[in-house]
């Protein structure tokens, strides 16, 4: 197990409590020169209707997916490196072909030392951050859940009122059966309820990142030391 792992020395004692196949799957970082990439299909990606010209205002810079579909073919990128802050990140590069074109929704995460937690950067030009915190359910498996949100533009850095944010709950899981890792992703509004989602399942393949590199496609377009 790799100390440098941002997932394990959030979680701590917890970390050994996950199924093996999630240890290994967040045993990631820039010193152990291993990335992830895992491809299945999301059986349901989803939205509520009146969230759609938001989402795509969010998907100019790969936040959230405005459209919707069953049976999606996905992808997830997860390459450890470090950042141009000189701290531990983490890729979250989820892709979705949706209606004959390739949706993005991608995230950075970041050890977050002044709160002992996961700090995510969310777009490609990380204009939003939020607080994540991590838990090992029952069975094994990996819950996050986001806090409020922050807007970092130019000089402008400030917290978001709920109002105009949701509140997301993501729970990953391994089918020691099935072979597979199983995703499971709510996005809510705390008066309005659910209004963005998708659910499925995929396998995952180890990169040697020594060898293969960071691919430029994963990191963000612009870095934000803001949290």
């Amino acid at each position: 197990m790799n100390p440098g792992s941002i997932f394990e020395r959030a979680l701590g004692n917890d970390f050994a409590r996950m199924h093996p196949q999630l240890q290994r799957r967040y045993d990631l970082s820039a010193a152990n020169g291993r990335a992830c990439v895992g491809t299945g299909v999301m059986t349901h990606v989803w939205h509520a209707g009146f969230t759609r010209p938001f989402l795509l205002l969010g998907a100019l810079r790969n936040i959230l997916v405005p459209e919707q579909g069953r049976q999606v073919p996905f992808t997830i990128e997860n390459y450890p490196y470090v950042d141009s802050h000189g701290r531990e990140a983490f890729t979250f590069v989820r892709s979705f072909d949706l209606s004959g074109r390739r949706r993005r929704f991608d995230a950075t995460m970041v050890y977050d030392p002044t709160r002992n937690g996961i700090l995510e950067y969310v777009g490609s030009h990380q204009h939003l951050s939020v607080d994540l915190d991590l838990r090992v359910d029952e069975r094994g498996g990996l819950v996050f859940r986001t806090g409020g949100f922050r807007l970092h533009e130019g000089w402008l850095s400030c917290r978001l009122p709920k109002a105009v944010t949701g509140n997301a709950l993501v729970r990953e899981s391994y089918d020691d059966e099935a072979g597979e890792f199983r995703i499971e992703v709510t996005v809510s509004h705390s008066r309005l309820g659910p209004f963005f989602g998708y659910s499925g399942a995929f396998q995952v393949g180890y990169v040697d990142v020594a060898q293969h590199g960071v691919p430029a496609t994963v990191m963000p377009r612009r870095e934000e030391v803001r949290r």
